[in-house]
């Protein structure tokens, strides 16, 4: 077992997570090259596995692009309900180790484990442990970086994939970290790595070495300093526990640019909808909701509206945001739409209007809700929805971070 004396930051970073999800349920899909979203000639691939990788496939590459690079390619929907509910046992096996948890996104967390070293044993045992159970429970891998600190653990992670585990002894921190491209230093792009190139520096040993002024000069002061404590192994950022999401949202890019209204309401809604799911999902109610439009000739604009109180209803959401977007839309073609929950508050118990009807349409939706959670998605919904629709309807609805 390698030294972490000391490393007591972990980050796990899961492998693949919506293709690896996919597998886990299609277990015949096993070995091939599996592809989360792109369907389309406009989809975007939101995930692919290790397999599909070796072709060059990658995450926000156009669809057409990873057909391009392998036609064989199994290309699968989007299925936020069933990454959610994965991401949620992820989660929770995490917790049983320590509540010192900071999730990333859905498939990714830092977790403190100085405290947990008592009850599992050293950070290395504690993210051997964490991958069993990973294996076992869920029929998933990640791998996971043990480090000193946040930036270091988060490098070690993505060196392990993957499947894989790292250690970064704190006695070795600069041995592993100077060697490594400037493009490993967080906040450095492919423009700032273009201005620091020019200046000859190529690693980050280049950039630990290079007078602070040269760099105050290149890159401006505030990311100097920034790029100078990394390049020396100095991450200072705690654990936090408190993660406040900013907003629900989810959209979709019309294969061919849309004006039929008719189709157009049915997909706000159905977008609406999803998004009503997964802030019930996240026990979360929003009192801003957002819709975004896509014109033919990539113009984009927004617009919003704040109502007086949060909800988390897909009817509510639906009727604020085509309020919205029929006025933005102007008449004209539509490439893609969006709809957005934002200001978002955790949902405690519900004050009753005076006069509103004894049954709202928020009971209609959990209880829609309580029968997908059994019997599965499309069971029951809006009657609008109930249709036969166009295969590129919605086929490449994503939920952007």
């Amino acid at each position: 077992m390698a030294d972490d004396a000391g490393c007591t930051i972990l980050h796990v970073d899961m492998d693949a997570f919506y293709a690896s999800v996919e597998v886990r349920r299609r277990p015949e899909l096993r070995g091939k090259p599996v592809v989360v979203g792109g369907a389309g000639p406009r989809g975007v691939v939101s995930s692919a596995s290790y397999e599909a990788r070796k072709f060059g496939i990658r995450s926000a590459m156009p669809g057409a692009q990873a057909r391009a690079k392998c036609p064989h390619a199994i290309f699968l929907p989007v299925d936020m309900r069933e990454y959610a509910q994965a991401s949620r046992s992820v989660m929770a096996i995490f917790r049983d180790v320590t509540p010192l948890v900071e999730p990333l996104s859905v498939d990714e967390a830092f977790l403190d484990v100085a405290g947990a070293q008592r009850l599992f044993g050293s950070p290395a045992e504690i993210g051997a442990h964490i991958r069993r159970r990973m294996t076992q429970e869920l029929r998933l891998t990640c791998s996971i970086g043990v480090a000193p600190n946040k930036f270091l653990a988060k490098l070690g992670s993505t060196r392990a994939k993957p499947d894989g585990m790292l250690v970064i002894p704190a006695a070795k921190t600069l041995e592993f970290l100077h060697p490594l491209p400037i493009s490993a230093l967080w906040g450095v792009g492919e423009r700032t790595a273009e201005t620091l190139r020019r200046l000859g520096l190529s690693t980050i040993g280049d950039v630990a070495a290079a007078p602070i002024g040269m760099l105050r000069g290149a890159v401006g002061q505030a990311l100097a300093a920034h790029l100078h404590e990394l390049s020396w192994a100095r991450d200072s950022r705690r654990v936090s526990t408190e993660r406040v999401e900013k907003s629900i949202g989810t959209e979709t890019t019309f294969d061919v640019d849309v004006d039929d209204v008719s189709r157009l309401r049915r997909t706000l809604l159905a977008l609406a909808q999803e998004v009503a799911v997964r802030a019930r999902s996240a026990r979360m109610s929003g009192r801003t909701i957002a819709v975004k439009v896509r014109f033919g000739d990539f113009r984009t604009i927004s617009r919003s509206r704040t109502l007086p109180g949060p909800t988390d209803v897909a009817h509510e959401i639906f009727q604020v945001a085509w309020e919205l977007f029929e006025p933005a839309r102007g008449g004209e073609k539509i490439r893609l739409a969006g709809v957005r929950l934002e200001n978002l508050v955790t949902t405690g118990t519900r004050q009753p209007v005076l006069g509103e009807p004894e049954h709202s349409w928020r009971d209609a939706e959990l209880a829609t809700d309580a029968v997908t959670a059994k019997f599965g998605k499309g069971v029951v919904g809006p009657a609008s929805l109930v249709r036969r629709r166009p295969p590129d309807e919605l086929s490449n609805r994503r939920a952007p971070s």
